[in-house]
């Protein structure tokens, strides 16, 4: 569905100037999605929202994602599952079909990926990232992470994200909004079960793990899920 034309602010900021209402109107703007999802580019990335860190504060890749991750994503910023100011006021008042054609745009992005940080933690603590990732945990009842976010952790289509190029950091902090509760998705919410089900260490494990792996440069979502998920997920259709 195509989006309507950009909103005119002169007609409620410069009610009152009319020179420079009269300068804005007659002022070339092209109506283009890019055009309309500069505010999304100038955080997330200088183009194609490739993720970067601004001000100190990290904004994730959101190139290449899944599109129908990115917008649940936006509806849950929207609908106030997840938490962050910034977002929630943006897409406070955005359609769905919006939000479809802004998840569409950045999924079809595909900037170069950075090399990831050398680890610095010891090799034992990478092992038991590796493992959980791989192989899961029985006796904690977690699945393998690639049973969901693919074999090659780039993400399922329609809606499971990938992975890699994320900081331990970004990672960290996930697990612990699911955690705290303070990120949610729709019911049954399949990462806040198995955040409970994992320690403060299984976590650092597995983000100190999936931060050292190198992103192949054709690394794209699969298709689809070679089997079914293990755990029951509200946000895959």
């Amino acid at each position: 569905m195509p989006l309507a034309a950009p909103f005119r602010f002169s007609a409620l900021i410069l009610c009152g100037l009319p020179g420079l209402a009269a300068a804005y109107d007659n002022a070339a703007v092209p109506d283009t999605l890019e055009q309309r999802i500069a505010a999304c580019i100038a955080c997330h990335a200088p183009k194609d929202g490739a993720g970067t860190t601004a001000g100190g504060v990290y904004f994730p890749r959101i190139a290449g994602k899944p599109a129908g991750y990115l917008y649940n994503q936006l509806v849950n910023f929207r609908d106030g599952r997840r938490q962050y100011p910034l977002m929630t006021w943006m897409v406070t008042h955005l359609p769905d079909p919006y939000l479809v054609e802004i998840a569409g745009y950045f999924s079809n992005q595909h900037p170069p990926v950075p090399a990831p940080a050398a680890p610095t933690v010891p090799p034992s603590v990478l092992e038991r990232g590796q493992r959980l990732v791989r192989q899961g945990d029985p006796a904690l009842k977690v699945p393998a992470c690639i049973a969901c976010h693919g074999q090659q952790l780039a993400g399922v289509a329609p809606a499971i994200p990938g992975l890699l190029n994320l900081p331990r950091d970004y990672v960290n902090a996930q697990f612990g909004a699911w955690r705290n509760k303070v990120r949610r998705a729709h019911a049954p919410d399949c990462m806040a079960t198995i955040a409970e089900r994992l320690g403060p260490g299984d976590v650092a494990a597995i983000s100190a793990w999936l931060a050292a792996q190198p992103t192949p440069p054709d690394a794209r979502p699969a298709e689809r899920l070679t089997a079914p998920l293990p755990i029951a997920c509200g946000s895959v259709p």
